[in-house]
């Protein structure tokens, strides 16, 4: 499975990391390997960590608890105990180290601190009021997002996957009743 980094949160590209969760759920985290690969495609993340299975299913818990507290957010609804516990035990976890140079922000450290500032930044995140979290317009997609969009007028969490593929459906749709219309007007004259 290809990741996609378009939440604009890391904390919501790993919750991410589940596709379709309502209809068929798909989990691209089936492996630590797969953890230590979607860690390396994050921007701003360590390039290099290694996840044993403890640490592995501190990340599948971290992700779950922080897709329940976007959710909530989104539907307006109190945040659960269970996933708030989670999330800010994570997030007192050690800190990454940073270091900054002219080519920019290079952070370090093991998985534990990489999960402790993905929960860091999902506390940030959820706390803001103004932060503008939706789910995706797509049907099946329940990827939550950060809308920056001028105007909050985003609809999709991108383009690539859901954006493009709404708007070809809709292209087919109108293509299928403008046929169809042809025919009707045709088989009456």
């Amino acid at each position: 499975m290809d990741f996609a980094y378009v939440s604009g949160d890391p904390a919501l590209d790993l919750a991410g990391t589940v596709v379709s969760r309502r209809d068929m759920p798909l989990d691209g985290l089936a492996t630590p390997s797969d953890l230590e690969r979607w860690v390396a495609g994050c921007d701003g993340l360590p390039a290099r960590v290694t996840a044993d299975p403890a640490t592995f299913e501190s990340a599948l818990s971290l992700r779950e608890a922080a897709y329940r507290l976007a959710l909530d957010r989104v539907l307006g609804r109190p945040f659960g105990p269970g996933s708030l516990k989670i999330v800010n035990d994570m997030a007192a976890g050690p800190a990454p180290s940073v270091r900054l140079s002219d080519a920019g922000l290079r952070m370090s450290g093991d998985l534990a601190a990489v999960l402790s500032h993905i929960a860091r930044s999902a506390v940030v995140l959820l706390a803001d009021p103004d932060a503008r979290l939706k789910e995706c317009g797509r049907a099946v997609c329940t990827r939550i997002y950060l809308d920056r969009s001028r105007g909050a007028r985003r609809t999709w969490c991108g383009m690539d996957e859901c954006g493009n593929r709404v708007k070809a459906a809709a292209y087919r749709a109108r293509r299928r009743a403008s046929s169809a219309g042809r025919a009707a007007h045709g088989s009456g004259a």
